[in-house]
């Protein structure tokens, strides 16, 4: 799944999603990525972040906690 149709999934699953890169942070030697996932799909249970030093790292910790919700999560096991 390339990451359009990703986005695309969770947004008809009602949640939004905010990816960031941010160079100051990486100039500083923090974790530049960051993942904000919110919205309806995520029910009452509040918003879910996650910070890394690699993308695929933020994002597999802000799915492992999706998936850890209430809901149809189990589609993204395929990524």
């Amino acid at each position: 799944m390339d990451i359009e149709q990703l986005m695309d999934k969770l947004g008809r699953s009602g949640v939004t999603v905010i990816l960031k890169m941010d160079d100051e942070r990486m100039a500083e030697g923090g974790d530049p990525w960051t993942l904000v996932m919110s919205g309806p799909g995520l029910g009452g249970q509040g918003f879910i972040r996650a910070e890394s030093s690699s993308l695929s790292d933020c994002l597999e910790q802000g799915f492992t906690r999706l998936r850890a919700r209430s809901g149809d999560w189990e589609w993204l096991t395929e990524i």
